[in-house]
């Protein structure tokens, strides 16, 4: 009897770690998370917007499931000109929510050709999902009301890390500290 109940309970946290993160529509709901860097370098990142402006963040990559879950939870603070960035190796339909996340963030959705797909704003432990509603490259967390008094919409352009050089060529190409769409000088 005791081996049965220890599969039961082990049984039933299997099941809800696995409900914590996939959505029914088949994609992953990453929640914004604690302190600390995510296990990257942080990279510079450019948004080049219609209005001719760009504006430069330093962000930390959160790459990994574990960093991609744990986000930006339970940061107090966030400078201006920094952020998060949630880089995917395939373009997929990212939902994120604000579970444990103190702050209010912008969160941008970046479409593969590097223009921004939505901005859409994240409140302090909103546990209701959020999407661009079309696959994206990556999704970035600024602080709430930065995109705003940037004059950052969608449609603007955004990359980062070293684009002035051609990269050593790994598996498929994809580098998470890297991401030079065309049409950007």
């Amino acid at each position: 009897m005791r081996g049965k109940a220890c599969v039961a309970v082990a049984l039933g946290l299997l099941l809800a770690a696995g409900g914590c993160n996939a959505l029914p529509d088949g994609g992953n709901e990453t929640a914004p998370s604690p302190s600390g860097p995510a296990g990257e370098a942080p990279v510079t990142l450019e948004i080049h917007a219609a209005s001719g402006g760009r504006h430069a963040f330093t962000v930390e990559l959160a790459v990994d499931d574990l960093s991609q879950q744990q986000g930006l939870m339970g940061r107090s603070a966030l400078p201006d000109d920094h952020g998060m960035l949630f880089p995917f190796p395939v373009p997929r339909m990212a939902s994120f929510w604000m579970k444990d996340t103190p702050l209010a963030l912008d969160l941008l959705f970046v479409r593969p050709d590097g223009t921004i797909a939505a901005i859409l704003p994240g409140q302090p432990y909103d546990l209701h999902p959020m999407s661009a509603g079309e696959p994206v490259s990556a999704v970035l967390e600024i602080r709430q009301g930065r995109a705003q008094a940037l004059g950052l919409a969608p449609g603007d352009r955004v990359r980062w890390g070293d684009c002035s050089s051609t990269p050593a060529s790994s598996g498929n190409g994809w580098r998470p500290d890297r991401f030079c769409p065309e049409g950007l000088d």
